[in-house]
């Protein structure tokens, strides 16, 4: 039973049915826990986006941010240079795991409301010449902005850069063509749109860039060459304690993505939410950070609607109707997030949205 709904970009509200496949416990040297469950993740990882075995997934314990420090720290080798475009908080973090591992590395930052342009890439390239790694975030959570990596993948094309995308919040919300934009590095979370619970992370990765890696790594857990080569070899064995019932509730929820009609389905409903949510904010005099042509259908900023805005009492009233949502997380201007993603629908939002019209003693028809 749940308490209230999560409108959050993730940990998010998950199905009945995921919670439930936490119920049973799992060995993990059993051949139905690593080739059952470990090894249909992985492979289903890249059916779902269409790619063949050219690549390759690798899961790895932690929170996602464990899978981009993995990365870089297994990808990025001492005669290499990283270059990381930000706008935004999770940007910001690679940045922070570059300085921590002693990389070579550069990065950019933009406002937050910026979005991460071909031009931009080109132009810091050209400062950075001796780039061999480039590093960006597809939906940036801190506003909600959407980077268009399918105009930078284009943009550096000859440029014979490993590239590396965060899609931490968009994979299984948002179509990528991982192969089509000649990704080598794709990071996201189990926690996030295939609406999964927390706990670990996945790479999805070029065989022969994770096969590149091996001996970099500046960390024993972090290794993501290790990880991948005993899970090759162990079909689906982890190196380190696998966290079982957090894989398991993510083997349900990709068997429901597929039963929802598949991520282009998933983001479909995604949008709607995001639409009924904007268009019933702007009818209560909230108006969104951003404009439409940069906003994700992951999570929405929205602007104080006064300056004496009581956020925590707004923040506390809406819990106690159901539903839970996250303060702002830039500095130009006083901000709160509603997410879009996870087990909610459409009816949710319009809900949300009277929920809201209530507590501002406004009507929302």
């Amino acid at each position: 039973m749940r308490n209230y709904l999560l409108l959050t970009p993730g940990p998010l509200s998950t199905s009945p049915s995921v919670r439930e496949a936490m119920l049973q416990d799992w060995c993990t040297w059993d051949k139905d826990y690593n080739e059952g469950i470990v090894s249909v993740i992985r492979q289903e990882l890249l059916r779902i986006t269409g790619l063949d075995n050219s690549y390759t997934s690798v899961l790895l314990q932690g929170s996602g941010t464990y899978s981009v420090e993995a990365v870089l720290g297994s990808a990025v080798k001492p005669e290499d240079k990283l270059l990381i475009v930000s706008n935004g908080a999770y940007g910001k973090r690679m940045g922070d795991i570059a300085r921590y591992h002693g990389l070579n590395y550069a990065i950019i930052s933009l406002k937050e409301t910026l979005q991460v342009t071909a031009d931009v890439v080109l132009k810091a390239l050209v400062e950075h010449p001796d780039t061999t790694h480039l590093a960006m975030v597809h939906c940036e959570t801190t506003t909600g902005i959407i980077n268009p990596i399918e105009e930078v993948a284009k943009a550096i094309e000859g440029h014979e850069l490993t590239f590396i995308v965060d899609a931490m919040s968009s994979f299984g919300g948002i179509p990528i063509d991982i192969d089509g934009l000649n990704i080598d590095f794709l990071i996201s979370s189990a926690n996030k749109c295939i609406q999964g619970v927390p706990g670990f992370g996945f790479i999805i990765a070029k065989r022969a860039k994770i096969e590149s890696c091996k001996g970099t790594s500046r960390s024993l857990s972090l290794d993501i060459y290790d990880q991948w080569s005993e899970m090759e070899k162990g079909h689906g064995k982890w190196r380190f304690t696998s966290p079982t019932h957090v894989v398991r509730a993510f083997f349900q929820a990709l068997k429901e993505l597929n039963d929802e009609g598949g991520i282009a389905a998933r983001h479909q409903r995604y949008r709607e939410n995001h639409s009924i949510l904007v268009e019933g904010m702007e009818r209560l005099g909230f108006k969104a950070l951003l404009p439409a042509d940069v906003q994700s259908p992951i999570i929405t900023s929205f602007l104080y609607p006064e300056k004496d805005f009581d956020f925590p009492a707004f923040y506390e009233a809406l819990k106690q109707r159901g539903f839970v949502i996250y303060p702002g997380k830039i500095s130009e201007a006083p901000t709160f997030r509603i997410g879009n993603i996870g087990d909610v629908f459409p009816e949710d939002f319009e809900r949300l949205v009277d929920q809201v019209a209530a507590i501002r003693g406004n009507k929302t028809r």
